[in-house]
């Protein structure tokens, strides 16, 4: 993207390796690094906008950090436009230059309501979560392409995982900094990384009233207990005796700091009476959400009444991940109608064709498990191409509900 736009924006939540990349980028493309956590470096792009960017003299930039001083916005969106009309900044070619800007953040600054201007036609926005588990295990596999494929001759048989051994990966999530951590270690960083983010990180995006902090620590674990489940707004604020518009305003602070992701309904071409309206709810890592439940060993996850769901949001996650660099472009979405048949995600393609996958916390699949996604059949109509049911087990077994196809397919698929 730096050979293709003046400006790449590099967001995603903190530890997710955003710095780790940026160097390294910065290293390989002859970028000068500069870091917005540094106190004196931040009070000097606060006081002067225009001048700390002009101090570059046109090097090409990485501004880590960048959620850090949104006022930095309007400079740079100044000197991206100064550029490339100026003969000295094009290429031999007579293109502008590309690559002056590399911004990382750890907030979603250009959809706050701190950042008051925003950068149409000059950026690209990338997206770096936490490690997939295919990262984990090394596979170059992309599991969005394969869902969307339809074609699962190619998925070996082998072992299914042990109830054990996908409590690990829920437990210990995507963060790249924990891996080889041990037990105790783990919820110390877990620990301290929620004060950091909860109470440092928000207030660079939301000026808050009153004892801000203890409804944090009560919101955060509640949030973690309803992932994989569906918001809503008037029973969050009655549980925790908050008025519906901060509960609101709440969850949208924490969905820009990438703690937890609304996922919308699909509708399109239903009946407006036929689905409801209300977003599900996930977190974006399930070690996270774990540690904010108390659970941190397997024997606790496996006895949770929390075990189902964070499956299901480790699956919607590896797909939100694989979906940032799957061949095709895919909108994320989820089902339930009003008779409460539902499907935990909905793939749609560009062109509206969709692919619905169901997650399930068992090694035995019924014909049963597939009514949500025949529901969904039934109401997209041609627009379905196939139903997925994402199950424990070990082997790929095809369904067929009427004249649609449905496949079970076993978790391992996430690795492989």
């Amino acid at each position: 993207m730096l050979g293709e736009f003046r400006i790449v924006y590099l967001t995603g939540p903190r530890q997710s390796g955003k710095t780790t990349l940026a160097r390294r980028v910065a290293a390989d493309a002859g970028l000068r690094y500069v870091t917005l956590d540094d106190s004196a470096i931040q009070a000097a792009a606060a006081s002067d906008p225009y001048g700390f960017v002009r101090s570059f003299r046109g090097q090409p930039v990485v501004l880590d950090e960048f959620q850090q001083v949104p006022g930095l916005i309007p400079a740079i969106k100044e000197a991206s436009d100064r550029r490339a009309s100026e003969p000295s900044f094009r290429q031999p070619s007579g293109v502008a230059r590309k690559g002056l800007f590399l911004l990382t953040g750890s907030a979603d600054i250009f959809r706050s309501a701190r950042a008051q201007e925003a950068l149409p036609g000059h950026m690209a926005r990338l997206e770096l979560l936490p490690l997939s588990v295919a990262e984990l295990q090394g596979s170059r596999r992309n599991l969005i392409d394969c869902l969307l494929a339809g074609d699962f001759t190619s998925v070996d048989p082998g072992p299914a995982p042990t109830r054990e051994e996908i409590a690990r990966l829920i437990l210990l999530g995507g963060y790249p900094e924990i891996r080889g951590m041990g037990r105790r270690a783990r919820t110390i960083w877990f620990r301290s990384y929620t004060e950091g983010r909860f109470f440092k990180d928000f207030e660079t995006l939301y000026t808050p009233r009153g004892d801000y902090h203890s409804r944090i620590r009560t919101l955060a674990p509640y949030l973690a207990g309803r992932s994989g489940n569906l918001l809503k707004y008037a029973s969050l604020a009655n549980d925790l005796e908050l008025n519906d518009k901060l509960a609101k305003s709440y969850v949208e602070i924490l969905e820009l700091m990438f703690l937890i992701r609304r996922v919308p309904s699909y509708r399109k071409n239903l009946a407006r009476r036929m689905a409801v309206r209300m977003p599900r709810l996930h977190f974006v890592d399930t070690g996270l959400a774990s540690h904010l439940l108390g659970l941190r060993n397997e024997a606790r996850l496996l006895l949770s009444p929390h075990y189902g769901s964070l499956l299901e949001t480790l699956v919607f996650m590896e797909c939100a991940k694989h979906a940032e660099w799957a061949d095709e472009e895919v909108g994320l979405f989820h089902f339930r109608d009003r008779r409460q048949r539902e499907v935990d995600i909905v793939l749609e393609r560009p062109d509206g064709r969709i692919v619905g996958v169901e997650a399930k916390a068992s090694a035995t699949v019924r014909r049963e498990d597939f009514n949500g996604l025949a529901a969904l059949a039934e109401l997209a109509g041609t627009a379905f191409e196939h139903g997925i049911l994402i199950y424990t087990g070990a082997e790929v077994l095809p369904f067929h509900r009427g004249s649609k196809r449905m496949f079970a397919l076993p978790l391992r698929l996430l690795t492989m």
